[in-house]
């Protein structure tokens, strides 16, 4: 029993001798690396589902623009121009192209795939 005890008291020691993980964040200036700099854009256009959508953004320092763009189901598409300078926050400046339609009854690009299926016929040799 008393090896048993002093075992725990052991365990008890080595465990208390642990040094809590502590953690920093790393330090850098924005001055190391310079102003940020970038630009880029992508699109996605697929006539069959009607999906249209991308994104367009510049930054030079603290200057950033951009622009993003999506086909909204009722056929209109949304687009939202922004710009950021500084610490002005996300600006934005939201339009719309055409005029909603709402269709009597509604097919979605899966259901118009779907009845195209058929399984292929058994083949027996």
């Amino acid at each position: 029993m008393n090896s048993k005890l002093l075992l725990m008291a052991v365990v008890a020691v080595a465990a208390a001798d642990r040094r809590p993980y502590s953690y920093s964040a790393p330090e850098f200036s924005s001055e190391e690396f310079g102003p940020a700099h970038y630009n880029f854009d992508w699109a996605v256009q697929h006539s069959d589902s009607g999906n249209n959508f991308g994104h367009q953004e510049a930054r030079d320092g603290d200057d950033t623009q951009g622009s993003y763009y999506v086909q909204l189901p009722d056929g209109r598409l949304q687009t939202v121009r922004f710009n950021v300078q500084g610490d002005s926050g996300f600006v934005p400046e939201i339009s719309y192209e055409g005029e909603a339609r709402y269709p009597d009854s509604f097919e979605s690009f899966e259901s118009r795939e779907s009845r195209g299926y058929a399984p292929p016929r058994p083949v027996y040799g």
